[in-house]
């Protein structure tokens, strides 16, 4: 199947999830994961009508970038973890940041940011899974990141992401997306702002919609699997 017929069908499983969650389809946005995938995948799929995209590595994305610059619908976020080091290049290459798991980060964006005259939206990535490789901050830790986060002019949080542990069946995703919006019910009544869900990927955004999730991240169920070989 091509970009376009795997984006159809892809947007037509997420009506059906949230029809059965009776939810409202126009709740939950497609994030497009291209990662990896090169720049003529993306352009295929804004062609589509794909406009929100999600990247892994600063690096990669710099690559790409200057062959994306005339796609002016194009939205692209940061949704793999952060090095400091790159939050000055981060704050300037994308148009969102779905991965601050540190009061550090969060302050080196909100300095970049005010340097570039430029409001950046962020999402605060809660580990939630007791699996080495994934990354976030501990749910105990997130109140007082949120507090310290308070006075920021240019980052603004606008909600959780979480990835739980993988496996073939969906429904064992279901505990860690019903913890994350009950962090996100708890937290939101201090921070009103923080509305934001970014859960589930190819093999169970359907149950995290039914979970809550505003958005779902998809990578192999739109472009497939290949190994990002330069720009």
């Amino acid at each position: 199947m091509t970009i376009a017929e795997n984006i159809a069908r892809l947007k037509e499983e997420m009506a059906a999830a949230c029809r059965r969650a009776g939810r409202d389809e126009r709740e939950v946005a497609l994030m497009a994961v291209s990662k990896v995938h090169p720049v003529e995948a993306i352009l295929e799929a804004y062609a589509a009508g794909q406009h929100l995209f999600g990247e892994n590595k600063v690096q990669e994305f710099e690559g790409k970038r200057p062959r994306l610059v005339g796609l002016e619908a194009a939205e692209f976020h940061l949704i793999g973890p952060l090095q400091s080091n790159k939050t000055n290049k981060a704050a300037e290459l994308f148009d969102a940041v779905d991965a601050v798991d540190s009061l550090k980060i969060a302050e080196r964006l909100e300095r970049a940011a005010k340097a570039l005259g430029k409001r950046l939206p962020v999402l605060i990535e809660v580990k939630l899974s007791h699996e080495e490789s994934k990354h976030g901050l501990g749910p105990e830790e997130l109140p007082a990141l949120l507090d310290g986060m308070r006075g920021f002019e240019a980052v603004e949080a606008v909600g959780l992401m979480t990835v739980p542990p993988w496996s073939e069946d969906a429904e064992v995703a279901r505990p860690y997306f019903r913890e994350l919006r009950r962090l996100r019910d708890e937290a939101v009544k201090a921070h009103p702002k923080l509305v934001g869900l970014s859960m589930g990927m190819s093999n169970d955004f359907a149950v995290a919609i039914e979970e809550g999730s505003t958005c779902v991240r998809v990578g192999t169920a739109i472009f497939g699997r290949r190994v990002y070989a330069g720009a």
